[in-house]
């Protein structure tokens, strides 16, 4: 089994520690939909929901205050968007309504109806093992172009030392097969806050790869390292709507003790075709040597890492009868403190990718020189793809308040 880590560490996809001292986008018109997502009954938001326009590939996701921006190309001639959560009924409101004002959206949860639950043999396992079979059956066979918006931000307790962001284009290579996926930087920005960079710099490197490569279904070597089901116990949890339709939510947690930490989570498994729908999990952190090693790609002498909570979420959305990336995000927390000092110091370090469109005709792999690089570093190479003029038009993750005003600051200092 290849680990997680040696791929990364071979790949140089883990984010650094150093000691401080594509597409063609034409010029159409298109409408902003903007609000927020809450739960009906409860006023809850509703985070990480996906928007979308119906039988199309465009689309967004809200953040975690439920806020969304979602940009309609005119030419499109849609009526509605739609929008989609674990547990709560897909619904679709008109763009005509919806254009231009900040509203608020609420979502109804669906409730289960026990009567309507299907009966299957066997235990947890069995399900899981069913729906690795069934990946080639419900994941694309062909290889699709991909557009995605990706944002990365490094903090240390409350201040943004980092923040970076691209539009991505992405060859994501068929499902059956060994072919890697490929990612094209087409535009960029970042802020970074210098009057930090004096203590400890922390930076990812490979950026949006690290993204695809926690892909569970095309790459079950990797990661949470499902090629290998003796790895895990499995049991079942609850049973819950996503986009209309009854899942399994099936738990796992580490059955044996490897050389690289494992993973306790769940998976999210359609019961009407075995798709894998949804994952979330994090790194078993018991032994905290093992795990900070799997991290680590550089890091200064007399640095003391330890990590301290991590998440990954992982979501698909089915279109035309098929299951796509849909949305990958990372937050990983850990402290640093040096030999002889008092105080430690508290980062957190978020990653996210929205898949906001695709297509699946006339797919061709990037040329070698226009790839970004599996050793490259995100934030160091965005500028190159700056224009000022570009983002008011595309399909982005609406920024968290915490992040927007940290954007402003920063971009206040650079001026100064």
């Amino acid at each position: 089994m290849k680990t997680f880590q040696k791929k990364l560490v071979s790949a140089g996809i883990l984010f650094l520690l150093f000691a401080a001292c594509g597409a063609t986008f034409a010029q159409n018109t298109f409408i902003t939909i903007t609000g927020q997502l809450k739960d009906a009954k409860t006023n809850e938001k509703i985070v990480y929901a996906t928007v979308a326009i119906p039988n199309t590939g465009i689309g967004t996701v809200s953040n975690s205050d439920g806020e969304f921006i979602l940009k309609v190309n005119t030419a499109l001639n849609a009526e509605y968007f739609e929008v989609s959560h674990m547990s709560y009924a897909t619904k679709k409101f008109k763009i005509s309504d919806a254009a231009g004002k900040d509203q608020t959206y609420y979502l109804e949860v669906q409730p289960i109806q026990l009567k309507e639950l299907s009966v299957i043999q066997g235990d947890a396992r069995g399900v899981v093992e069913m729906a690795l079979k069934s990946i080639d059956k419900n994941y694309s066979e062909v290889p699709n172009m991909m557009t995605g918006f990706y944002r990365e931000s490094v903090k240390q307790r409350r201040d943004y030392l980092s923040i970076a962001e691209a539009v991505v284009d992405i060859y994501k290579a068929p499902y059956s097969g060994m072919q890697d996926d490929q990612v094209k930087i087409f535009k960029g920005r970042k802020g970074s806050n210098v009057k930090k960079a004096d203590t400890l710099m922390v930076q990812l490197q490979g950026g949006p790869n690290v993204s695809l490569l926690l892909d569970i279904v095309k790459n079950t070597d990797l990661s949470i390292a499902l090629d290998n089901l003796d790895n895990y116990q499995f049991e079942f949890g609850s049973v819950v709507k996503i986009d209309d339709k009854l899942n399994w939510v099936v738990n796992f947690a580490p059955a044996v003790i490897k050389e690289e930490p494992l993973y306790f989570g769940k998976l999210f498994i359609s019961q009407d075709n075995m798709a894998i729908t949804r994952a979330e999990f994090s790194l078993d952190l018991r032994d905290e040597a093992k795990a900070a090693l799997f991290f680590i790609q550089k890091k200064p002498m007399g640095l003391h890492f330890k990590p301290t909570s991590t998440s990954y979420l992982v979501t698909y959305k089915e279109q035309g009868g098929k299951y796509y990336l849909n949305y990958v995000r990372v937050d990983l927390k850990f402290t640093c403190d040096w030999k002889r000092r008092l105080f430690k110091n508290h980062y957190t370090v978020m990653s996210e990718v929205a898949i906001t469109d695709r297509r699946g005709d006339n797919i061709a792999k990037f040329a070698s020189h226009d790839v970004f690089k599996q050793s490259m570093v995100l934030s160091e190479k965005v500028q190159d793809f700056a224009d000022v003029d570009f983002w008011g038009a595309y399909n982005i993750i609406e920024p968290e308040n915490s992040i927007e005003n940290a954007i402003k600051k920063i971009s206040k200092s650079l001026k100064k």
